[in-house]
């Protein structure tokens, strides 16, 4: 059974960061959260994963991301697991995949996996392993009203369902994206479109 992977990450935020793209001194895009689905051919969902990271640059949270992610910080200290551990785990899931991401999400996942070399760390698998792939310039072109939107609404902008994620029901946690995204990539296929070559 031939499978692809739909990904989408939370990472550190304040007021402003999205406008200046993370510009200000000290203001990294590491990675909180990590949440993926593996999809068969039909859009039906296979696997889930979900992981939360402790930051190491910004351990404390700003209220800003709470605010939009609805994760605390008592979850992340409670249950996140370090960078290392987490991002190599989530490669090993995406090992062998076409992964897709609604955005630069890749490139935020390369910036970290960087990070934690630096710091000399080891992760277990490999960013090379996979073949990521931005389809958001493919949705768009498709829908064209989901241009101005986040991933996380994909599901509104399309008329479709409210996905449901059991304890995770609002639009920015990760889990809760993807379900929008996959969602959105069968509405669109189960209309006549057909995902990118490679995709599967």
């Amino acid at each position: 059974m031939s499978t692809f992977v739909v990904f989408d990450l939370e990472f550190t935020s304040w007021p402003g960061a999205l406008e200046r793209d993370w510009a200000a001194a000290g203001q990294l895009r590491e990675i909180v959260q990590v949440g993926a689905l593996r999809l068969d051919e039909g859009f039906g969902v296979v696997e889930e994963y979900e992981a939360l990271i402790r930051p190491v640059v910004n351990p404390e949270l700003s209220a800003y991301f709470t605010g939009l992610t609805g994760i605390g910080q008592e979850e992340v200290d409670r249950e996140g697991r370090s960078p290392a551990e987490v991002l190599g785990d989530f490669l090993g899931f995406c090992k062998g995949q076409t992964v897709l991401s609604y955005g630069n999400d890749m490139v935020v996942l390369g910036e970290n996996v960087g990070w934690v070399r630096g710091r000399g760390e080891g992760i277990e698998n490999s960013y090379l392993d996979a073949a990521f792939v931005n389809i958001r310039p493919w949705v768009n072109s498709l829908a064209p009203a989901t241009a101005s939107t986040n991933v996380g609404r994909l599901w509104e902008v399309l008329g479709l369902a409210e996905p449901v994620v059991s304890g995770h029901g609002q639009e920015h946690s990760a889990l809760f994206d993807c379900y929008s995204f996959a969602a959105a990539l069968k509405h669109l296929c189960d209309d006549g479109a057909t995902l990118p070559a490679g995709c599967l």
